[in-house]
C-alpha cells in the first residue's frame, strides 16, 4: 500500500525557494493553464458575471465615464498622455479593465488555495505581457522618442534587441556592463588570497584599523553569483565596514564549477568552509570564528554548522544569517505555487544529465519571477526608447552569474523536500544527521522586507530552528539584496527590530513587539558581532602566515571564471 502523503509532503508541494533553482516544468505550467480552462468550462455562471462586469467597464470608458485609473506608484503610466490624450487614457482604462475582470473572475472560482495561487500567478504573467506599454503602438513615452530622434531610437533600439540575441542568450540585457571592472571600481577592498583548492579560494581582508577584535569572521556566500557582493564599492562594502570597526574578514569564492565538477555536493561544500576555519584559526591563532551566510551559503552555512555541533567541535563563534529560508511554506508566494514534486524531479534529472544547472538558466527564473521589473521594464527601455540599460554595480553583480553544481542542486532539493531543516535528526547529509537544535550558538538573522526570492516570514522561521538562547531577528526595509547592501547614509533606509530582542514561534506576535529604526541596521548588527569579537589586539601586519602565504590580491581568480 503507497505511503500516505504528509501534511507537510502537500506543503513541500510548493516552495518559492526551489523556483529559480529548479525552473518551471513545462507539463505543470500546461497544468496551470488546463485547470484555467476547465474552470472556464464548468462555470459558465461565473464567467457571465465577470463578462458583464467587464462590459459594464466597457461602456463606462466609451461614455467617458470609468474612473478606472493606474496606481501612482505604476512607473508605465507616468507619461502625462495617459491622463490627457483620451485614446490613450481609454487604452489604458481598457487594459486595467481587463486586470480587473480577471482578478474578480479567479476571486469568485471554487479553487483551493495552491489552485488559486497558481490561477493568480500564471494570469498575472499574462496581463503583464499584454499591457500596452510594451509596444511602440501603445506607449506614448516611446512615440515621442520616436518623432523627437528623428527615428534613431528606433534603430537604437532594433539594435539593442539584436545585440540581446547574438550575445545575450535571447535574455534582455538589465545592465550597462562596460563602466565596471572588478578590482578598480568593484570589489577594491585590499587584501589576499591565502588559500586556494579546486572548490574555494580563501580571500584574507588586510586591516583598516591599528587595532583588532581578535575572533575573525569568516562569510559563506552563496554557490549562485560571485563573492564580490560583499565588496561591491567602497560605498556598498560589508567587508570595508567591517574592517573600519575593527573586524577581521575572510570571505570564500567558490569557483564557477564546469560540467565536470558538477560532482560537487553539499559534503564537498561543507568540507570546504570547514578547511576555511582550520586556515583563518592558523592565521589569526583564534580559538573561534565568527561566520555568516546569505541565501544558499546560509543553507551551506547551517549544515557546516549541525556537523560541528554533531562532532562536539566548539569553535564558531556567533552567526549572522541573512535572507536565507529554510523552512519553505506552501504560500509564501504566488510563484512558489507553480513547483510541483514533478517539476522538482525533472529538474534533477536534468542537472545530473548535463552536470550542472547554467548561470542563465537561473538568471531567467530569477527574473520570471518579476517579469515587470526585471523583463518588460528593460523591454521598454532598451527597445522601444532605444535607451542603453542603466550602468548600476548590483545589476552587474548580479548578470555575472554562476553555474550550479547538478550534485548540490540535488542536495538542495532532498533537504527541502524532505523539510531536513525543520525536522531534526531525520536526514542524513555531509557525513552526519543534520540536528539544528544541536547548534547553540547566538544568532542575528535578517530578511527583507519586501524580498521576492526568500519572503521575510519564511526567513523569520529560522529563529525557531536552532537551539542557542540568544537569537535576534532584524527586518530591513528592502528587497533580497538590497536589504543585505543596506549602508548608512540612505535617508529612507530603516529596519524594524524587537524591542525586547524576542523571537516568539508566531511572527506576528513579533511584528506586534517590533519598533522601527531610522537608518541602516548595519551599526545595530556592528553593535552585535563586536560584542561576541573577543578583545581587541594589535592588527595584523600582513595577510596570510608562514604556512598559508598571502597570493593575489582581492578579489582573487576565482571571481574571473
Amino acid at each position: 500500500m503507497a505511503k500516505k502523503p504528509s501534511a507537510f509532503d502537500t506543503m513541500n508541494d510548493a516552495t518559492m525557494a526551489l523556483g529559480p533553482l529548479s525552473g518551471l516544468a513545462r507539463e505543470d505550467f500546461a497544468g496551470a493553464v488546463g485547470l484555467l480552462l476547465r474552470q472556464t468550462m464548468e462555470n459558465p455562471d461565473k464567467n457571465f458575471k465577470a463578462m458583464s462586469s467587464f462590459s459594464e467597464d466597457v461602456v463606462q470608458i466609451m461614455t467617458g465615464s470609468s474612473d478606472l485609473a493606474p496606481d501612482r506608484k505604476d512607473k508605465r503610466f507616468m507619461d502625462p498622455a495617459w491622463q490627457f490624450n483620451p485614446f490613450f487614457k481609454a487604452g489604458a482604462q481598457y487594459y486595467l479593465a481587463i486586470q480587473k475582470g480577471v482578478k474578480g473572475w479567479i476571486e469568485d472560482l471554487e479553487m483551493d488555495a495552491l489552485e488559486r495561487d497558481r490561477a493568480n500567478f500564471i494570469s498575472q504573467m499574462v496581463i503583464d505581457a499584454l499591457a500596452p506599454t510594451n509596444s511602440l503602438i501603445g506607449n506614448p513615452t516611446a512615440q515621442k522618442r520616436l518623432v523627437d530622434s528623428g527615428g534613431l531610437s528606433l534603430i537604437k533600439g532594433l539594435r539593442n534587441a539584436y545585440d540581446d540575441m547574438v550575445n545575450n542568450k535571447m535574455m534582455v540585457s538589465q545592465v550597462n556592463k562596460k563602466p565596471f571592472k572588478l578590482g578598480e571600481n568593484i570589489a577594491t577592498a585590499k587584501g589576499n588570497v591565502v588559500y586556494r583548492d579546486d572548490i574555494m579560494e580563501l580571500v584574507q581582508y588586510a586591516p583598516t584599523t591599528d587595532k583588532v577584535y581578535a575572533v575573525p569572521q569568516l562569510t559563506i556566500p552563496p554557490q549562485i553569483n560571485k563573492m564580490y557582493i560583499n565588496d561591491l564599492s567602497p560605498e556598498k562594502s560589508v567587508v570595508k565596514w567591517q574592517t573600519d570597526h575593527g573586524i577581521q574578514p575572510f570571505v570564500i569564492s567558490w569557483k564557477n564549477p564546469t560540467e565536470e565538477q558538477g560532482v560537487w555536493n553539499m559534503t564537498d561544500y561543507v568540507n570546504a568552509t570547514i578547511k576555511a576555519l582550520d586556515v583563518i584559526q592558523e592565521i589569526t591563532g583564534s580559538k573561534t570564528v565568527n561566520v555568516s551566510g546569505a541565501c544558499s551559503g546560509g543553507q551551506t552555512m547551517s549544515v557546516m554548522l549541525s556537523k560541528l555541533a554533531a562532532m562536539g567541535d566548539k569553535r564558531i563563534g556567533c552567526v549572522t544569517m541573512m535572507v536565507c529560508v529554510l523552512e519553505p511554506k506552501k504560500g509564501d508566494t504566488e510563484a512558489s505555487s507553480l513547483i510541483s514534486d514533478h517539476g522538482v524531479e525533472l529538474a534533477r534529472q536534468r542537472a545530473a544529465k548535463k552536470g550542472i544547472v547554467s548561470g542563465d538558466s537561473m538568471a531567467r527564473g530569477f527574473a520570471w519571477l518579476r517579469p515587470n521589473d526585471l523583463i518588460w521594464n528593460y523591454v521598454i527601455n532598451n527597445y522601444l526608447l532605444g535607451d542603453d540599460p542603466p550602468a548600476f554595480d548590483i545589476l552587474f553583480w548580479n548578470a555575472d552569474a554562476t553555474n550550479l553544481s547538478g550534485s548540490l542542486l540535488s542536495d538542495f532539493l532532498d533537504l527541502f523536500v524532505a523539510n531536513a531543516y525543520a525536522e531534526p535528526a531525520t536526514f542524513e547529509i555531509a557525513d552526519h544527521v543534520l540536528d539544528l537544535t544541536k547548534v547553540d550558538c547566538d544568532m542575528f538573522i535578517l530578511g527583507g522586507s519586501t524580498d521576492h526570492i526568500t519572503p521575510w516570514q519564511a526567513c523569520y522561521r529560522s529563529t525557531q530552528l536552532f537551539g542557542g538562547k540568544n537569537i535576534e531577528f532584524v527586518l530591513s526595509q528592502a528587497g533580497h539584496m538590497q536589504a543585505i547592501l543596506n549602508p548608512p547614509g540612505n535617508p529612507k533606509a530603516k529596519y524594524f527590530k524587537h524591542s525586547k530582542n524576542q523571537t516568539p514561534a508566531n511572527v506576528e506576535a513579533w511584528m506586534k513587539g517590533t519598533e522601527e529604526v531610522a537608518g541602516s541596521w548595519w551599526p545595530y548588527w556592528m553593535e552585535w558581532l563586536t560584542a561576541r569579537a573577543g578583545k581587541q589586539i594589535a592588527a595584523p601586519k600582513i595577510c596570510g602566515s608562514k604556512q598559508y602565504p598571502a597570493m593575489e590580491s582581492a578579489p582573487g581568480l576565482y571571481v574571473h571564471g
